[in-house]
């Protein structure tokens, strides 16, 4: 009897698929972190870039800047460990930049990569909204009129 198509390994969540995780304060790198998810077994990757916008709220955005606590590595691992647990996920990375960005700047980079196009989308949502929610990273916006605001992501 033939096995069934979710029996095949490649079918199974990999037993470490988390291949990058940084906070870095040099420019991110698409290529770099594509690489890092590349999986044979894996039929679906999913990419998402944030890049810094020109408006939030209504006002003009000149610029921001990122910092972040300690310890946000180590919830970043925390939160790509969560989603690698609960979806059959092949490999994982997420960066995260700090420092001074400008409009148009690359500020963070997920992927992730699963057997299937609609668990490598349902994963790497929940890793970008799981890290933007948990993940002490803030951000410091500078608006044209002169005005400025923090915004905490926890």
């Amino acid at each position: 009897m033939a096995p069934t198509s979710f029996d095949h390994p490649g079918e199974q969540a990999a037993a470490d698929p988390i291949k990058l995780l940084a906070i870095r304060e040099t420019p991110l790198s698409l290529d770099e972190v594509f690489r890092a998810v590349g999986d044979d077994a894996s039929g679906g990757t999913t990419l998402f870039v944030g890049t810094v916008r020109n408006h939030d709220g209504g006002a003009d955005v000149d610029g921001l800047g990122y910092s972040c606590h300690p310890t946000a590595e180590a919830e970043l691992r925390r939160v790509a460990e969560k989603v690698a647990a609960d979806h059959p996920v092949r490999a994982l990375a997420a960066v995260h930049r700090v420092g001074d960005l400008v409009v148009g700047d690359i500020a963070v980079i997920v992927a992730v990569s699963c057997p299937h196009r609609g668990e490598a989308f349902e994963a790497c949502r929940k890793l970008i909204d799981d890290l933007k929610h948990e993940v002490p990273i803030w951000k410091h916006q500078t608006f044209s009129d002169g005005t400025e605001e923090w915004v905490g992501a926890c």
